[in-house]
């Protein structure tokens, strides 16, 4: 852990922070804090930044209530910029957008980045506008039996791969798995931060069982 007094703020007393969501690793914001916003952004657990426009301190969520609960400040190599992951309540952007970053400027016709926000919203896409000869569309259709038919044969078919030391075909199998659960997950409401939540606080307490484990 290093200190702050070690961080390298500009000539006008300020340091950029880059936020990232927790969950979907996804950048929300890049803003300014100076010592003050910073320490209280630690104290707080709150995202606290200098608004250099309004040249005041601006505690993120305050009036609308879309706070961003820290998670981790993490200083870069030259120590003058600051990676601040957060678990946000509500968008981050004051245009009502989940991030600030959503204007693509170029892509790559090669190249596609994959991420299970972005399958998710796909398999939502073919639910709510269903595409004629699509098999995600096929399983909406049928209905939550037939839904709960394929991730049950998909868990069957990873245990057999797996029990046959088969490690690219379980991979293969799990793949398979996964993009059924998936398909439950929008059938039944569920999001990744359901999921992302339930996880974590099972991490808590493995962890405090941990720890008192140790001082026992």
């Amino acid at each position: 852990m290093i200190n702050i007094d070690n961080l390298k703020f500009d000539e006008n007393g300020l340091i950029p922070a880059v936020v990232v969501d927790s969950i979907t690793k996804k950048v929300l914001t890049v803003a300014y804090m100076n010592r003050e916003s910073l320490e209280i952004s630690m104290e707080k657990g709150l995202t606290c930044f200098w608004s250099r426009s309004r040249n005041e301190l601006w505690l993120k969520g305050e009036t609308s209530g879309n706070y961003q609960h820290i998670v981790s400040i993490t200083a870069d190599c030259d120590m003058d910029a600051l990676t601040v992951v957060v678990e946000k309540e509500g968008p981050a952007c004051h245009l009502g957008t989940d991030s600030c970053f959503e204007n693509t400027l170029w892509e790559s016709d090669e190249r596609h980045e994959f991420s299970l926000e972005a399958l998710m919203k796909l398999i939502e896409g073919r639910k709510t506008d269903k595409k004629e000869g699509s098999y995600t569309t096929y399983l909406f259709e049928k209905g939550i039996d037939k839904i709960l038919k394929k991730v049950g044969e998909e868990s069957t078919e990873v245990i057999i791969a797996a029990k046959a030391d088969d490690k690219k075909e379980t991979v293969y199998e799990i793949a398979d798995l996964a993009y059924h659960v998936m398909v439950l997950m929008i059938e039944m409401g569920i999001s990744l931060e359901d999921i992302h939540r339930e996880l974590a606080s099972r991490h808590v307490i493995d962890h405090k069982i941990k720890q008192e484990k140790m001082t026992e």
